[in-house]
C-alpha cells in the first residue's frame, strides 16, 4: 500500500478500521500540525517534528520519557543513511498522532505499526536523536568514513569520582528520547523506530522516567525536593544550549546532551532529618526557597552568614556547587525525570553501608548545551567531589550525545554531516 495516512491515530478507530482505511488512503496527506503560540505549547496536542531546532529540547517538559540508546549494527553508510531518512519519516508522523507507516491490509503480513497507540492522542510527543562517538569511530574503525566529522565537543565523559556505572546501561552509538504525556505514546514511538532499524541498529540500553505535577510548577523529585529551579533564562538559551559556528557546520542549531542515570539511596535519605536533608541540597524542602529566602526564585545570597559565622547555604551544598556564579557562567538547560525501576540489591558506597533489597530509582538526568566542556564537565567535575548529596547518590548509567539541528522539509534527520556539508 503507498500513499501517507490522513487519520489519526484516534480516527483509525472512528472511520471504521482497515476496510475503510484501505478505502480512503490516496485521498491526501493529513494537515500537518501549526506552530502553536509560545504560551499554548504545553496544550497543544501536537508539537511539529520538523523545524529548525529538534523538539523535546526547549519544548515545555512532558509528563514522560522513554530514552534508548543503540548501537549499529550497519555496514555500510548507505544502510545508516536509509534508517536514518525512515526514522524521519515515521517520527514526522507519530508527532502528528498517526501511525508510524500507513497501516498495511493485507492481514497475512506483519503489521506496520504495532497498534498499541493507535487509539490515544499525539500526547505532545516530541523524538529527538542524537548521535555518539561510535557512529564516527568505533573500536579504532571509520566504519562509515566520519571519523574526521566528529565535533571537538563530542568528548568521552572523563570518569567523575563516584561514578558506578554499569556497562549495560551506558554508551551507545545512537540515541532516541521520546517524550509525552502518556508512557505508551513515548514507548510506542521508540518501538516502532526500533522496529524500522531492526538489522541496523540495536537497543544498547533503555531507560523511562516521570516527571508528575502542572507544567507550571517546578517537578518535585524522588527525595521531595523541587528539582530544575535554576534554568538558562531565554535570554541566554541561544548561547548556552545552541551549537554555534564554533564547531562543525552539520551541528550549527544543534545541541549536545548528557544523560546520567543516578541512583538515589531513598532508605538512607529518609531516615535522615529534615533539616539536615535541608543543608544538603540548600533549599527549604516545603516552598523550594533557597536557605535565607521566602520564595522559590530567590537568588541565592551566597555570602550570608549566620551568627557564628556559618554560611548559611553550606559550602557543599547542591546548590552552592550547581550554580553558574560559583562555576564562572557555566549552565546546561535541565530536562530531567524520576525513575522507578523496582528494587534491586544495593551495596551502599557511604556510611552505613547498607547492602539488600532497596529500591532502584532516582534520576534521570537529561541535560542540553553548546559544549559540555564547558557545561556538564566543568560543573559535575567539581560537585562530583565535593557535593554533600553525594552521600546519597551513585551515577550507575551515563552517555554523551551530539543532537544535530532539526530536519527541514524534505531533509532527514542529520543529513548535513552524512551530505559531506562543512
Amino acid at each position: 500500500m503507498s500513499g501517507q495516512c490522513p487519520f489519526s491515530r484516534r480516527q483509525f478507530l472512528t472511520a471504521g478500521g482497515l476496510g475503510l482505511l484501505a478505502a480512503k488512503v490516496g485521498l491526501g496527506q493529513g494537515m500537518a500540525a501549526a506552530v502553536p503560540a509560545p504560551g499554548a505549547l504545553a496544550q497543544a496536542p501536537t508539537v511539529p517534528f520538523r523545524g529548525r531546532h529538534q523538539a523535546g529540547i526547549t519544548t515545555p517538559q512532558q509528563g514522560h520519557t522513554y530514552f534508548a540508546a543503540f548501537d549499529l549494527e550497519a555496514p555500510t553508510r548507505e544502510d545508516v543513511i536509509r534508517t536514518l531518512k525512515l526514522w524521519t519519516d515515521a517520527s514526522e508522523r507519530l508527532c502528528a498522532g498517526r501511525t508510524a507507516a500507513p497501516m498495511e491490509s493485507d492481514l497475512t503480513k506483519p503489521p506496520t505499526d504495532s497498534g498499541e497507540a493507535i487509539d490515544l492522542s499525539a500526547s505532545r510527543l516530541t523524538i529527538t536523536f542524537g548521535f555518539g562517538a561510535g557512529l564516527f569511530t568505533k573500536d579504532g574503525k571509520d566504519r562509515y568514513g566520519l571519523a574526521p566529522r566528529r565535533p571537538e565537543a563530542l568528548v568521552d565523559l572523563p570518569k567523575f569520582n563516584g561514578d558506578q556505572l554499569i556497562a549495560e546501561k551506558t554508551g551507545g552509538d545512537l540515541s532516541i528520547q521520546a517524550c509525552a504525556d502518556d508512557p505508551q505514546v513515548a514507548f510506542h514511538a521508540v518501538r516502532q523506530l526500533a522496529r524500522l532499524g531492526a538489522g541496523v541498529a540495536q537497543i544498547r540500553w533503555a531507560q523511562t522516567g516521570f516527571a508528575s505535577g502542572d507544567a507550571d510548577v517546578t517537578p518535585r523529585n524522588l527525595m521531595g525536593f523541587k528539582d530544575g529551579t535554576q534554568r538558562p533564562e531565554e535570554k541566554d538559551r541561544e548561547r548556552l544550549v545552541w551549537a554555534g559556528a564554533e564547531g562543525p557546520g552539520w551541528m550549527q542549531e544543534g545541541s549536545y546532551v548528557v544523560v546520567r542515570r543516578i541512583r538515589m539511596a531513598l532508605e538512607h535519605w529518609d531516615g535522615t532529618d529534615v533539616d539536615f536533608q535541608q543543608q544538603v541540597i540548600g533549599r527549604a524542602k516545603d516552598t523550594g526557597a533557597p536557605l535565607g529566602g521566602k520564595g522559590e526564585f530567590d537568588p541565592m545570597n551566597l555570602d550570608a552568614a549566620d551568627k557564628d559565622g556559618n554560611s548559611i547555604i553550606p559550602d557543599n551544598a547542591h546548590i552552592r556547587l550547581a550554580t553558574s556564579s560559583t562555576n564562572d557562567g557555566a549552565q546546561v538547560l535541565r530536562r530531567g525525570y524520576s525513575y522507578n525501576d523496582g528494587v534491586n540489591f544495593i551495596s551502599e558506597r557511604w556510611p552505613p553501608w547498607r547492602q539488600g533489597i532497596e529500591y532502584d530509582a532516582g534520576l534521570f538526568f537529561v541535560a542540553y548545551q553548546a559544549d559540555p566542556r564547558t557545561g556538564f564537565i566543568k560543573i559535575f567535575d567539581k560537585m562530583a567531589k565535593l557535593d554533600a548529596l553525594n552521600q546519597f547518590v551513585t551515577h550507575t548509567g551515563s552517555g554523551i550525545f551530539a543532537c544535530p539541528p532539526g530536519a527541514g522539509e524534505g531533509q532527514y534527520i542529520g543529513q548535513a554531516l552524512f551530505s559531506g556539508a562543512a
